[in-house]
């Protein structure tokens, strides 16, 4: 496994902990987006995407965060320490969506990371410099209009579980063949090879 591209946003405040957001590319085919980078005690580390974490009001059972005091639905009052706590008695608030699992990857990842946020502020002091984080090579996505000929991809029951292909689009920019594989006719399901056979 390699990291073949780094992509760095430097915050504009020097002065915040949180020092800038980034993307990682493994192997030119898969991408991790909204890590960060945070000035710590010990100097930058690397923090990887997360969600908060919620529970369920009692009355409504509407989702809201741990740190909400009443519903957002209905108004409820909630409790205030409903948080899980970890072995230093801190609440665990959020969870990483994705993360290394050995501490070798995540040397991996840091290393890479932190030297291409280091490389990134050189660049930033630069004329002309512009941040490529954003940079989501739009001449490679379906346009609105394409993505109407897309259908639902893995239908579901739940109307709230499905994912509308033209929305799996937008939501990979790195994907640098989405429209290509449209003008073509693949994503319709125009071709006859079987499951798979319009991916690019």
């Amino acid at each position: 496994m390699e990291i073949t591209e780094v992509r760095i946003k430097l915050m504009e405040d020097p002065q915040e902990r949180l020092q800038a957001f980034c993307s990682i590319t493994f192997d030119h085919s898969f991408v991790i987006r909204d890590l960060k980078i945070i000035e710590g005690a010990k100097g930058s580390f690397v923090a990887m995407p997360s969600r908060k974490l919620t529970d369920r009001c009692p009355q409504c059972h509407t989702k809201n965060h741990l740190r909400a005091l009443h519903c957002n639905q209905c108004g409820a009052r909630l409790k205030e320490d409903r948080a899980i706590k970890d072995d230093e008695g801190r609440a665990k608030l959020y969870a990483d969506i994705a993360h290394p699992i050995n501490s070798r990857c995540r040397e991996l990842i840091q290393t890479r990371v932190l030297q291409s946020f280091m490389e990134e502020q050189v660049r930033a002091r630069q004329p002309g410099y512009i941040c490529t984080y954003d940079d989501y090579g739009e001449d490679h996505i379906a346009d609105l209009s394409e993505m109407e000929f897309l259908p639902l991809a893995h239908a579901s029951s739940d109307a709230n579980h499905r994912l509308e292909a033209g929305e799996l689009a937008v939501r990979t920019p790195h994907l640098a063949q989405v429209g290509r594989a449209i003008s073509n006719g693949h994503a319709r399901g125009d071709s006859e090879d079987g499951f798979g056979a319009g991916i690019l």
